[in-house]
C-alpha cells in the first residue's frame, strides 16, 4: 500500500523537527560547554614583551592569590588631579588597551590598568569571584598610594559589571560607566532567545545588583546602535541605579566601540573629570 501525501508530509516534517531538535541541543550545549570563549576574547602576550606606549609608565605584577599573577600598567603624570581604575572589555589586551587609556593621561589624570586572568601576562584560573577579588586587590593597591576620594572607577563594556562591583563595596570619588548592560544574563537573552540562557551561563555580572548598593555619582555612556549590548540592556540599567547619583548619556548613532569619537561622549568626560 502506497503511502499518500499527507503520510508523507508528516514524515518529512518528523525529519525536519528532529534535525531542528538536534540542532537546538547541540548549539545549548556548545553555549554551556564553550562559553568562556564566547565570552572572553583574550589575546596572549610573551613574558618579555615591552610595552611601548606615550606617556610615562610602570609595568607591575601583582599577587592576588596562589598561582596567580595580574599584569597591569600604571601610568603617573606629574601633578595628577587623581587616579583612574580601569577595567576594560573582552577583548584584546594592555598592549591595546593601554593606548585607549592614555585618553585619560592626556587629561592630566593618573590610570591604573589590569589584565584580566588569561589576558596579556597575566595568569590564573578563571571565574566570576576571580574578576571580583582581583579587581578589589588592585584598588587596595592603590589605595596604599591614593586618598580614596580621588579613585575614579570606570568600566567599559565587559568591564562595567567589575567597576560598579567595587564602587558597591567601596567610596570612590565616582563611577564611570561606558557601555554597560543590566547583566550580561540579561544580554545573552536578548542574543540568544530561544534558550534557558539563565539555565546554562555561569557568568551572570549582575550590575544591577551592584548598582543600587552604589553611594558615589554615576555616570553612564551609551549608543543608541550598540550591537554588542543593546541600549536597551543600559536603560534597564539606569531605572535601577540610585536615580539622584547617576547621570545617563546618551549617544545618538553610536555604537559599541566609537563612542570617543563623538562631542558628547567627549563633553561629558571633559565634565566629569573637571
Amino acid at each position: 500500500m502506497s503511502s499518500t501525501p499527507q503520510n508523507r508530509l508528516r514524515t518529512r516534517l518528523k525529519k525536519v523537527l528532529k534535525v531542528l531538535l538536534i540542532l537546538y541541543v547541540m548549539i545549548g550545549t556548545s553555549l554551556y560547554f564553550f562559553q568562556e570563549k564566547l565570552l572572553f576574547l583574550p589575546t596572549v602576550l610573551e613574558a618579555d614583551y615591552e610595552y611601548q606606549f606615550e606617556h610615562p609608565f610602570e609595568e607591575i605584577f601583582l599577587k592576588p592569590a596562589d598561582n596567580v599573577s595580574i599584569n597591569a600598567i600604571h601610568f603617573k603624570t606629574e601633578n595628577p588631579k587623581g587616579v583612574i581604575l580601569y577595567f576594560h572589555g573582552n577583548a584584546g589586551d594592555l598592549s591595546r588597551w593601554g593606548t585607549i587609556t592614555e585618553f585619560f593621561v592626556k587629561k592630566d589624570y593618573d590610570v591604573f590598568i589590569m589584565d584580566y586572568r588569561i589576558y596579556g601576562k597575566s595568569t590564573g584560573k578563571l571565574s566570576e569571584q576571580a574578576f571580583y577579588e582581583d579587581a578589589q586587590f588592585c584598588y587596595d593597591y592603590l589605595l596604599e598610594h591614593y586618598a580614596e576620594n580621588d579613585i575614579t572607577l570606570y568600566g567599559r563594556s565587559l568591564g562595567t559589571g567589575i567597576a560598579a562591583y567595587l564602587a558597591s563595596k567601596n567610596e570612590p570619588k565616582q563611577l564611570i560607566l561606558e557601555t554597560p548592560y543590566f547583566s550580561i544574563l540579561d544580554v545573552a537573552k536578548h542574543r540568544f532567545p530561544i534558550f534557558p540562557v539563565e539555565l546554562l551561563l555561569k557568568y551572570t555580572f549582575p550590575t544591577n545588583e551592584f548598582i543600587v548598593d552604589v553611594s558615589c555619582p554615576i555616570t553612564m555612556f551609551h549608543g543608541t546602535d550598540d550591537s554588542v549590548v543593546p541600549y536597551v540592556s543600559a536603560e534597564k540599567l539606569k531605572a535601577v541605579a540610585p536615580a539622584k547619583n547617576t547621570m545617563f548619556i546618551t549617544i545618538e548613532g553610536g555604537s559599541h566601540n566609537n563612542l570617543i569619537d563623538f562631542e558628547e561622549y567627549r563633553m561629558g568626560i571633559e565634565s566629569v573629570l573637571r
